[in-house]
């Protein structure tokens, strides 16, 4: 795995021409998923897309669970380079970042989580993001769970306000914030505090995200603040 995932694994010496690469091979299974969701990822799937059969697409990797790893580290891909800015400034914009890349590829919330092995992109993300920290006199189990903290909120809005390509509901959103309107209105008894909140809400849909990330690096500065 570790091999697909930094790009050393040699083809087989023996055999035809490769017909295609790992790459060729990973961006279809990308264009499948950002349509119909990872379940439809398959070889026989991504076999119909390219010049090779489905066997032969196992010459190039072992099976679904290691393509997967392969597209997800490509479908993130490097982080956006920014100007050097101080380090709330450069935490917010990275988490936002994320969230837009969650955004545009919602099965890589399904795809990457739990312990696994992790490719030179995903790397490159989180050094990106601890590289903000560095001087800020956190420790280096600090900044890297400040860095995991961020990543889990934004990991958790983003599957909140996301509809999955292949699971959906068929409802919008307007449609939910109606259906809760209508209940709010004739009970509004109930739930008076509920009803009393959503009265005074405004803003985008992003407005969580925002006001999350925003808490978190309030602590963060309190804390280096306090460290200096």
């Amino acid at each position: 795995m570790t091999e697909l995932l930094w790009g050393k694994q040699p083809l087989p010496s023996r055999g035809p021409k490769p017909a295609v690469t790992l790459a060729a091979i990973a961006e279809v299974g990308i264009r499948i998923a950002d349509a119909e969701g990872l379940d439809a990822v398959s070889m026989q799937r991504i076999a119909a897309e390219l010049p090779v059969t489905k066997m032969a697409l196992y010459r190039y990797v072992p099976g679904k669970a290691e393509l997967v790893a392969v597209m997800s580290d490509l479908a993130m891909g490097a982080p956006p380079q920014r100007p050097a800015v101080p380090w709330r400034t450069s935490l917010y914009t990275w988490a936002m970042d994320l969230y837009d890349g969650f955004l545009l590829h919602p099965w890589l919330l399904q795809s990457t989580i739990g312990r696994r092995l992790l490719g030179p992109n995903e790397l490159a993300w989180m050094e990106s993001g601890i590289s903000a920290l560095a001087g800020s006199g956190l420790t280096g189990g600090e900044q890297f769970d400040s860095i995991l903290v961020i990543t889990s909120h934004v990991r958790n809005i983003a599957q909140q306000s996301t509809t999955f390509p292949g699971a959906t509901t068929g409802l919008t959103e307007d449609d939910v914030n109606q259906s809760l309107a209508e209940i709010l209105r004739t009970e509004a008894a109930r739930f008076p505090h509920l009803t009393a909140a959503l009265q005074t809400l405004a803003g985008s849909e992003n407005q969580g995200l925002v006001f999350g990330l925003h808490r978190i690096l309030d602590g963060l500065e309190r804390l280096i603040q306090d460290r200096g």
